[in-house]
């Protein structure tokens, strides 16, 4: 066994797709059966107020990878093109006409890992463009090139080609990882590894997860997934919905899925034990963004609305961090807000690297409770998130979601109203917190965003982005403003007249 610098520890990341806060046994879902994350949670570090910087996942990794907004990397909704030439998208018609670095020039902290040593890799899920293309610092590159598609017969890149892989996608993923790990098993130098899973990202019906995960919830009530009659007014079809039988099979993928992940989960922890170093690894767990699986009315997440919506169902994630005998063992941390533009911060603190470009970040680092030490909370308590125009601020007790430039706007009261249902945007006597609130909102904005990505200029709709936004697109046209969407037996829909003024008419 090679010998180990204790002082810079590996690194496993581990990033699931459109998993909710609440699709984990550790945070209090006594359906969905995650007994590997409940034992990373069980080691570590349970964050019960984490959330992305943008509810959706492109730019929901490009902040995590880069610690800034979207409107400082200018990825600001999901990329629908520049991932890979001339290969039939699964389910998306067909390939991309050119690729397109997105985060080009923009420092990501496994560059800085690389820069001082570190090993990096990655398996799973890339969707931040030009996927042929090993990025930011890692040299084992074995991606998925896509946002998202089927289970089975999935697209690779390996070794700067394209392959097919007939077995399912979650546990390829798993195997791309071991395979890194078996590599380096007897390196001097640390490691960094993302896996990144494509689950629980639909699709969910039948045929899509394997029969014996989709059969452990045979007999789930589901009671953790609210039906709400009727739906959410602005709901959109962004995710496969359904009532009745149709609600229940894709439940059941959808909770299958998450069992799956943790399946693989358990082998990178067996594996890790297995080399001697699971003590000197640290271990992160999250997801790019939140789900709604009928709450809210909603299927989908900050795009299964549009306007797009701001909910803590859409915007809170899941964040476990362990290292076993180091960092603190099962302490739930539910005083601070955190946001995915921190882990970069967090990071580089906790290993002691320089942080490029930190005063004009926006993320903070909370190294300290890995550490086991005190972490002054924030002076107004505050997390912000954005999804084009709809920016929000949230304290602990309120949240306020603005829509340039028309709205709707809206105003909760998280103390008395935690599941966000009446809107209070209206009240007389809620006038003045409006004010301080909005006040709050654009002076951070204004701090922090480039002007020339800032996303209220670009008409992000959802429907996803198709070239580089601001000036660095040179004019072409970067998002798409049709709605379409996969239904549940696998057929493409269009609707065209999904615009902002008729849905506000709805």
């Amino acid at each position: 066994m090679a010998s180990r610098n204790l002082d810079r520890p590996n690194i496993v990341f581990i990033l699931t797709d459109d998993q909710g806060y609440w699709a984990m046994g550790s945070a209090g879902n006594h359906e969905v059966i995650t007994p590997n994350l409940d034992r990373i949670a069980a080691m570590g570090l349970r964050f019960e107020s984490f959330f992305c910087a943008s509810p959706v996942c492109s730019p929901a990794r490009a902040s995590i990878l880069t610690g800034r907004m979207p409107s400082q990397h200018g990825v600001h909704d999901w990329l629908r093109k520049g991932n890979l030439v001339g290969e039939k998208t699964p389910g998306l018609g067909w390939g991309d006409d050119r690729e397109i670095e997105y985060l080009k020039g923009m420092p990501a902290y496994t560059e800085v890992l690389a820069e001082n040593g570190y090993t990096c890799g990655i398996s799973g899920k890339w969707h931040l463009g030009d996927s042929k293309k090993p990025q930011k610092g890692f040299s084992y590159w074995h991606i998925f090139p896509y946002g998202g598609g089927d289970y089975y017969n999935a697209y690779f890149i390996r070794d700067g080609k394209i392959e097919r892989e007939p077995g399912y996608l979650t546990d390829e993923i798993t195997a791309g990882g071991l395979r890194f790990l078996d590599a380096h098993a007897e390196d001097e130098a640390p490691f960094y590894l993302s896996v990144h899973y494509t689950a629980p990202h639909s699709p969910w019906r039948a045929g899509q997860h394997p029969q014996e995960l989709v059969d452990l919830y045979k007999h789930c009530p589901f009671d953790t997934c609210p039906e709400v009659p009727g739906g959410h007014p602005w709901q959109i079809n962004s995710a496969p919905r359904g009532t009745g039988d149709a609600r229940r099979e894709l439940l059941s993928g959808y909770y299958a899925a998450i069992t799956g992940l943790d399946r693989g989960v358990g082998q990178l922890l067996e594996k890790l034990e297995a080399m001697g170093v699971l003590e000197n690894t640290l271990i992160l767990f999250t997801s790019d963004n939140g789900m709604n699986m009928g709450h809210h009315g909603i299927w989908g997440k900050g795009n299964g609305t549009f306007p797009q919506n701001m909910y803590d169902t859409s915007v809170k994630v899941p964040m476990l961090i362990a290292r076993p005998d180091t960092v603190p063992q099962g302490i739930v941390g539910t005083d601070h807000l955190l946001s995915h533009y921190d882990i970069m911060p967090t990071l580089l603190d906790y290993l002691g690297l320089e942080h490029p470009a930190a005063s004009s970040l926006p993320g903070r680092s909370f190294a300290p409770l890995l550490r086991g030490e005190s972490l002054p909370l924030r002076e107004h308590v505050v997390v912000f998130d954005e999804y084009g125009p709809v920016r929000m601020i949230r304290t602990r007790e309120w949240k306020y979601v603005h829509r340039y430039p028309y709205g709707p706007n809206e105003l909760y009261d998280l103390v008395n109203d935690p599941g966000e249902e009446h809107n209070l945007i209206d009240e007389a006597s809620r006038q003045g917190l409006v004010v301080a609130l909005k006040r709050d909102l654009e002076t951070w904005f204004v701090r922090y965003t480039d002007p020339d990505l800032d996303g209220t200029k670009e008409p992000v709709t959802g429907k996803g982005q198709v070239d580089l936004a601001g000036v660095a697109g040179r004019g072409r046209h970067a998002f798409d403003a049709d709605w379409w969407y996969i239904d549940e037996d696998g057929t493409r829909r269009e609707d065209k007249a999904w615009f902002f003024g008729e849905i506000l008419e709805k």
